[in-house]
């Protein structure tokens, strides 16, 4: 099956038939490190991706490693590829999108993460101890893994050959094989990239002007803090406390280093990747992620890619944002004003680059059988469709479909619309999807309806309605406003 195929055009995703198009999707995430007497396929199978299309999910952010793909220095796991290439296939006949992440976490096995060769792993020698407390305690004193950030950076030979040139090399490799695919529209060129031994410095800073933001800052007062934390509910009292002005306060000694670090060793960094991906005659998506701090709403200021001068016509912002009780047992006392604020910066960036979005990772599994905390995804969905922003959610495992998230995940969206959307929102409350938009020439466009439609209007009039998931609307030139109430 022929999918369309997905540019860019300003802010906005369109299609070769000029619709606007957003994308609702998930992470789909291989960590596995490399085993020579393993199975090499990757795990996502027919069945998962008949149930995505089944509530409404036509994106993907299809995640392997370095360590998977080059176990050896310049020798490609090329059964691996194979099994990927099977997976972009099924994609296809199900109209998935697809783009794909080199992923990394505390840069490798090595260093207590997943994602670089262990031969591309260089610690100076530095001990790696167990991880104590939380999975990202390497980030914040790791000593390893600050030293094997530090050579990738600065591109340390190995073998005769830069550190970086070898990954660009392997994603040239990879763009080759796989960029051709109908369903693949680009490519995330390195997952929340850190900055290496002053990335474990900002950490430091961070604790500091924590403190000082709590105990002494503008936006809170001590003696009401420590009644708080004394109060039955002192949880939910003592984080809410923690406002985003509060949070920016104790992180906005790391702007000048992060800065420095996204223009001189990122920027270069994706120029060099971006490159080697574009000698191989594709041109689909460059996706551009912040930098790991930037998660916590640091502002980032890596520059669009460009090769001479003259910047790359086909390229995305895809932002992370998590609230920090993300993925902890207190997940219920997430804060809609922290994330709020943190993707209000990554809005200004997103008109800095003038770039369209895609948010890379969001969310995360609260409990099975807890829902409080689908408030806080109820809330960042409203963000994204005011914002006009796609979406993947973190992440695809056995229980996603059973966990109560699909209360509130799987809602009405658009598509592919003909023209260009003013705005679109769905209200869970009244169950009512609407949707404004303007076209300079007759065409159709299409909204996702996971639910049964009790009726569609076109701008106040009754219209025809389809079934099997996809509502699709003819409508002239001009503007429109669709309703469809559920």
């Amino acid at each position: 099956m022929h999918m369309n195929a997905i540019r860019t055009q300003g802010t906005r995703f369109v299609d070769d038939a000029g619709r606007e198009r957003i994308f609702c999707g998930v992470n789909v995430v291989d960590k596995s490190d490399y085993d020579a007497h393993g199975t090499q396929t990757f795990p996502l199978t027919e069945k998962d991706l008949r149930r995505f299309r089944e509530h409404g999910i036509n994106l993907i952010r299809l995640g392997f490693t370095w360590a998977k793909l080059e176990p050896a220095i310049g020798q490609y796991n090329e059964a691996y590829l194979d099994s990927v290439s099977d997976v972009l296939d099924l994609c296809a006949q199900y109209e998935i999108y697809v783009f794909l992440d080199m992923h990394q976490d505390l840069f490798s096995p090595v260093t207590n993460g997943d994602g670089a060769p262990r031969w591309a792993a260089l610690t100076n020698g530095h001990k790696v101890h167990p991880t104590r407390f939380v999975w990202a305690e390497d980030y914040f004193w790791g000593k390893a893994c600050h030293s094997a950030f530090d050579h990738f950076w600065a591109n340390t030979p190995v073998g005769g050959v830069g550190l970086q040139d070898r990954f660009a090399a392997l994603w040239a490799h990879v763009a080759a094989r796989l960029g051709g695919k109908d369903a693949v529209i680009g490519f995330d060129l390195f997952n929340e990239p850190f900055p290496g031994t002053p990335g474990g410095a900002c950490f430091r800073s961070i604790v500091g002007g924590a403190a000082k933001a709590v105990l002494f800052g503008r936006n809170v007062h001590r003696v009401q803090l420590l009644r708080d934390l004394r109060a039955p509910d002192r949880k939910a009292k003592g984080y809410g406390h923690i406002t985003y002005p509060v949070l920016r306060e104790a992180t906005r000694a790391l702007d000048a280093v992060i800065a420095r670090f996204d223009r001189t060793k990122y920027t270069p960094f994706l120029r060099r990747v971006g490159k080697a991906i574009r000698d191989t005659g594709t041109d689909k998506l460059l996706f551009i992620e912040n930098n790991y701090y930037s998660n916590l709403g640091v502002p980032c200021r890596a520059e669009p890619i460009a090769f001479g001068g003259r910047r790359d016509a086909q390229q995305a912002f895809a932002p992370h944002a998590y609230d920090f009780m993300v993925d902890t047992p207190d997940y219920r006392y997430a804060s809609n004003e922290r994330v709020g604020g943190i993707f209000g910066e990554h809005a200004k960036t997103q008109k800095r680059l003038q770039m369209p979005v895609v948010v890379g990772e969001w969310g995360g599994f609260g409990s099975p059988d807890d829902d409080q905390w689908l408030g806080h995804i109820s809330f960042l969905l409203a963000l994204f469709d005011r914002s006009k922003w796609s979406h993947a959610y973190w992440q695809y495992g056995d229980a996603f479909f059973d966990s109560p998230l699909m209360r509130v995940f799987v809602r009405p969206y658009p598509q592919a619309v003909c023209g260009t959307i003013e705005q679109y929102a769905f209200d869970p409350q009244t169950r009512v999807f609407r949707m404004t938009f303007s076209q300079d020439a007759p065409g159709e466009s299409t909204v996702c309806t996971p639910f049964p439609v009790r009726e569609l209007t076109v701008d106040g009039e009754t219209g025809d309605c389809t079934c099997g998931g996809v509502t699709s609307v003819r409508t002239p030139a001009g503007r429109h406003t669709i309703e469809i109430q559920f």
